[in-house]
């Protein structure tokens, strides 16, 4: 799957370019819907990746675009989450997470990728 961060705060899939944070679910492309992970924001100083989150559960592991500089935090119940669901999770700043992505095919793809910090 062809991905890129273009730069701070643009991602470019598959020929389409987005200014927001995405979700890959086996290849489809939405918006991250990060309302239900809000109320943790003061907590992390950031609105941070939560379970209470539409996160693509489906195969073995799940890529995780920590942001342009890697910052986007992950709450632990993501990762309990994924061990209980035997899904590991990669975790790494956006541009790594894109050159992964380009090594998969599309519907094998299963990632969260921010674009901002």
């Amino acid at each position: 799957m062809k991905a890129r961060l273009v730069k701070f705060g643009e991602i470019r899939v598959e020929g389409r370019t987005y200014d927001y944070d995405i979700v890959i679910t086996a290849g489809v492309v939405s918006k991250r819907r990060k309302k239900p992970s809000k109320p943790f924001r003061d907590q992390y100083n950031h609105t941070p990746l939560s379970a209470q989150e539409d996160i693509p559960w489906g195969g073995r592991r799940l890529i995780i675009g920590t942001g342009a500089e890697g910052r986007l935090p992950i709450m632990p119940e993501v990762y309990a989450e994924a061990a209980q669901r035997g899904i590991k999770i990669v975790a790494v700043p956006t541009g790594e997470a894109c050159e992964l992505l380009r090594e998969m095919e599309a519907t094998d793809v299963h990632a969260i990728l921010h674009v901002t910090c």
